[in-house]
């Protein structure tokens, strides 16, 4: 009989730090990356998993309304006037993606209506 450890010989598979959050994003990689950014002396444990959850859902959300705008102009791939379309339609994201550029985006079709021709009386 051998005594101490912990719970004896049942080997358990080691298990990721995003499996366990149950994230698809990496959580050890942004981690790493708040620790070499030394924006703190000392993080938690939960501080990479917050962030990296808060990155996955906003990409996500972005990748969602991107598919729908590549979806109404009949194509299957997103391309980035695609993500701009998404973005600068959307109230919150454009708020949050202000100052963003995106490369090849183009911008939104709009026409002051100071250039639109006048109605006449005649038309109407």
């Amino acid at each position: 009989m051998v005594k101490g450890g912990r719970g004896g010989g049942s080997k358990k598979k080691a298990q990721s730090k995003s499996a366990k959050a149950g994230l698809t994003f990496p959580v050890a990689r942004i981690g790493r990356a708040l620790r070499t950014m030394r924006l703190a002396k000392r993080y938690g444990a939960g501080g990479p998993v917050y962030l990296t959850a808060v990155i996955e859902y906003m990409a996500a959300e972005v990748l969602e309304l991107a598919g729908n705008a590549a979806r109404d102009n009949k194509k299957s791939r997103i391309i980035p006037r695609h993500i701009t379309l998404a973005v600068r339609n959307d109230e919150e994201l454009n708020k949050f993606l202000g100052g963003v550029t995106v490369a090849q985006g183009g911008v939104l079709p709009n026409i002051h209506s100071v250039l639109l021709p006048k109605k006449s009386k005649k038309d109407a």
